[in-house]
């Protein structure tokens, strides 16, 4: 019977560490483990490696089995409090999903780094960062795909290497929807000619033409916005005479093909600066093929 796997694979140029999903394997768990696989290292591109570690996982739509055979996935207790079992609101889930982690990381300051999660469950999530963060920090976590985002709590840390560090965040209360495949808001395919004013990281004022990727509901995916380094900041978005507020929820990552791009969700729901005709919910449109 095909079975659904998470590995985890080291990037021979680095300690940088990536997961990858495989589905439907004919493959048992042992020969998962000796087989090379490709996979994209955040930082030097497609990459070959022999798995530091496999496990067997659920997919997300299907039944969570009873139990979990592989030791490493009881390891990670997050969230953790010394002295108390805490029962889970949830099982947790092996699965690969792109978010972007921003806040402020003590002395350092603001900071914005793009991962992705290893497990997931509706309170929270363990992902990788390079991020120095502390146990109690409160960052924000946004979903890439669906923009959706959480204000967090580190709840757990573990050194996983020299570079990277293991991070369980917790939600304020669990939401049991977040993880899933498809969007709220449904996206368009829509090319529009902007004006955006905004800040940039140095405290300059800027005035930008940029254009729509995509428009949903709730907001939008932009292009063209180079001077936005980081998701938090607050932009006005002009279409014609129609003008509103969004916030910047990510930030393309630079040397990708979403280089230049940014999310944002609206802060004036009574404002309709598009006038284009959008579904109200259901399945996601699929975004149209990347150039």
């Amino acid at each position: 019977m095909p079975k659904n796997f998470a590995v985890r694979l080291r990037c021979p140029h680095g300690d940088t560490d990536s997961w990858i999903d495989l589905h439907n394997c004919e493959e048992s768990l042992e020969q998962v483990l000796r087989h090379s696989w490709e996979f994209k290292c955040r930082e030097h591109g497609v990459q070959q490696g022999i798995p530091q570690e496999a496990m067997e996982v659920a997919a997300l739509d299907a039944p969570l089995p009873s139990q979990i055979t592989s030791p490493s996935s009881l390891a990670v207790p997050f969230p953790n409090i010394p002295g108390k079992k805490i029962p889970r609101s949830s099982e947790r889930i092996s699965m690969r999903v792109r978010v972007t982690i921003y806040g402020f990381a003590g002395k350092k300051g603001a900071f914005h780094e793009d991962t992705e999660t290893v497990i997931v469950n509706s309170s929270g999530a363990l992902v990788t960062l390079k991020t120095k963060l502390e146990l109690g920090d409160t960052v924000f976590l946004v979903h890439r795909s669906s923009r959706q985002e959480q204000e967090v709590r580190v709840a757990y840390l573990d050194a996983y290497s020299d570079r990277e560090t293991r991070v369980g965040l917790a939600f304020k209360q669990p939401v049991p929807d977040f993880w899933r495949k498809n969007r709220k808001k449904p996206r368009v395919p829509k090319s529009l000619k902007v004006m955006v004013k905004g800040t940039d990281p140095g405290g300059h004022s800027f005035t930008q033409t940029a254009h729509t990727v995509d428009l949903s509901e709730d907001g939008a995916r932009l292009d063209g916005i180079g001077f936005l380094t980081a998701p938090g900041q607050t932009i006005e978005v002009r279409r014609r005479l129609r003008k509103a507020r969004f916030r910047v929820v990510w930030v393309g990552q630079v040397g990708t093909s979403e280089s230049d791009q940014v999310g944002v969700v609206g802060l004036e729901s009574e404002k309709d600066i598009w006038r284009v005709e959008l579904p109200k919910g259901g399945a996601a449109t699929p975004k149209p093929p990347k150039k």
